[in-house]
């Protein structure tokens, strides 16, 4: 069964605030979106794999502990997912880049497919999905289907703010997905945003509204 992890570090939830906030503008929005993404990574590669290593420093010989197993890759989900991936790519350079293209149908609110690059080697990385909002849940199972389809076995969902009913659906869908929340709000609304949320962050992010 997928674990779900609500970070409540007081640096995260201070960002959260701010990135809210109706008023905040599209530079800070962005800057704050990255800034969370990074924190959130901290604690969603808590649990990598490590190797003893034997280092020289100036003064002598330390053990030492460096990554070890899967290399890693980040797929963010396109396009408010490419507002996370900057900060993460800082604190994991190796890290290759995919990318999904996926809209929500105004109408029926499902996920609809327009692209998908993905490293060539992706079924043998550990792989981040991000995407700032959880919704409804269905971008997220369609991206995490593509990745599965491409032989990925180890998957974990980044999210700043998730709802419910985003929760249900992805691990009801996918239950050895773990998922990283910076919030868990209260429900979606009829237009299927979250509430209390922050709006869209797509638009919020590259200031298209």
């Amino acid at each position: 069964m997928a674990n779900v992890y609500v970070l409540d570090h007081p640096l995260i939830q201070h960002k959260l605030a701010i990135l809210r906030s109706k008023d905040t503008p599209v530079k800070e929005f962005r800057e704050l979106v990255g800034e969370i993404a990074g924190l959130m990574c901290y604690e969603a590669t808590r649990n990598l794999p490590t190797k003893e290593v034997k280092v020289e420093t100036p003064i002598t010989t330390a053990t030492c502990r460096m990554l070890a197993g899967k290399k890693m890759a980040i797929v963010p989900i396109l396009r408010a997912g490419l507002g996370m991936v900057d900060s993460m790519v800082a604190l994991i350079p190796s890290a290759k880049i995919g990318h999904i293209g996926l809209y929500r149908d105004p109408e029926t609110h499902k996920p609809v497919e327009y692209y998908c690059k993905l490293p060539d080697d992706i079924g043998n990385r550990q792989v981040f999905v991000v995407d700032p909002m959880l919704a409804t849940g269905g971008s997220a199972i369609a991206a995490i289907d593509f990745l599965k389809q491409h032989g990925c076995k180890q998957i974990i969902m980044m999210n700043i703010i998730g709802c419910p009913e985003g929760v249900k659906a992805v691990t009801a869908a996918h239950p050895d997905v773990d998922i990283y929340l910076a919030a868990l709000d209260e429900k979606l609304n009829d237009r299927a945003y979250i509430v209390p949320g922050l709006g869209d962050a797509g638009d919020r992010i590259f200031g298209t509204k």
